[in-house]
């Protein structure tokens, strides 16, 4: 079970560093507000979280 926690942790930090580093500060605060959101059952948290994220990806082509 210590594996798969670890696992899980480390895939979390990577996607973070990925978002961060692709994205920008914006990008992780979107990140965080869909994380928090989702682990706190927070309907409009999360949903302004992906539109946050929604928007960082589809910025350039707009």
């Amino acid at each position: 079970m210590p594996v798969i926690a670890l696992l899980a942790a480390v895939l979390a930090v990577s996607a973070e560093q990925l978002v961060q580093w692709k994205y920008g500060t914006l990008g992780i605060v979107g990140l965080t507000l869909l994380t928090v959101g989702v682990k706190a059952r927070n309907a409009t948290c999360s949903s302004l979280g992906a539109a946050v994220l929604a928007l960082m990806v589809t910025g350039p082509v707009l």
